[in-house]
């Protein structure tokens, strides 16, 4: 079993990495216990370098690409301010330097309104949700080959790089229509124009509230649990798989089903 100073040494070892461009394949995660207490060592030591949490992301919610990654859960990490991506006029401009491997997933992102605890059903989980947007997470592997286990995944900022989010639709007025519209759209991925892959709402855990269900009740399951607050923002996970990205490269998302403004990411 890893010690206090080992998994505090991996959290240093990790956030050395965040920004440099470089790899390892020494970084060990024995399991999600231990992913959970190194996230915790690296959100001390983001904050105490001026970081601040925004939010969660969750990653691996897409069941359909659990195999070509190796994983067989879902797991979660933080958003932070300094990687959410500034948007105007739904166009979002993402410098790839320092970023391994880069890769992009087209989201589902919710803003709450209000905390939401354990046990609470998918209807009043909708409740704690007071608008909704289209957003783009720029994922990354320090791992070479994007080759990792899910407790490793975990810890690494839960693949995070950066969130880019475009413009919020409120949904407090119409939750009953909205909850409709995010458990059945289809959304079609394109880069430079042409088409990718097409994802289903479903496939995050059955859709964004399903995944926001889980991301509740597994951090209440946890030793240390660090619940959602009101304000905070939730990225739920890709709805394809996610793809590699380099230079050059702009990519845009159209939704069926769904009333979401677009977003347009170019990537520099």
């Amino acid at each position: 079993m890893a010690t206090e100073e080992a998994e505090k040494r991996t959290a240093r070892t990790l956030l050395d990495l965040l920004g440099s461009g470089r790899q390892s394949q020494d970084i060990e995660v024995p399991d999600m216990t231990a992913a959970n207490r190194i996230c915790a060592h690296v959100r001390t030591l983001r904050e105490a370098r001026g970081e601040r949490v925004i939010g969660r992301k969750i990653g691996f919610s897409n069941r359909t690409i659990w195999p070509i990654y190796g994983v067989d859960r879902p797991m979660w990490n933080y958003v932070w301010h300094t990687t959410l991506i500034a948007t105007a006029d739904g166009e979002a401009v993402v410098d790839l330097q320092g970023v391994p491997e880069p890769r992009i997933e087209p989201e589902i992102v919710l803003h709450l309104a209000s905390a939401p605890e354990p046990g609470m059903s998918e209807d009043e989980l909708l409740g704690c949700i007071y608008r909704v947007a289209h957003g783009f997470e720029i994922v990354q592997s320090v791992y070479p080959g994007w080759k990792f286990s899910a407790p490793q995944s975990a810890a690494a900022f839960g693949l995070h790089g950066a969130l880019a989010i475009g413009w919020w639709q409120d949904i407090s007025s119409d939750r009953m229509a909205w909850g409709k519209q995010l458990g059945d759209f289809t959304v079609t991925l394109n880069r430079n124009g042409s088409r990718v892959e097409t994802g289903h709402a479903t496939n995050v855990l059955g859709g964004p509230v399903s995944a926001l269900r889980f991301l509740v009740e597994t951090i209440a399951d946890e030793p240390h649990p660090a619940p959602l607050q009101a304000g905070e923002i939730v990225s739920t996970g890709t709805l394809t798989d996610a793809q590699p990205v380099a230079p050059g490269t702009e990519w845009t998302a159209e939704f069926t089903g769904i009333d979401l403004a677009p977003l347009r990411v170019i990537c520099r």
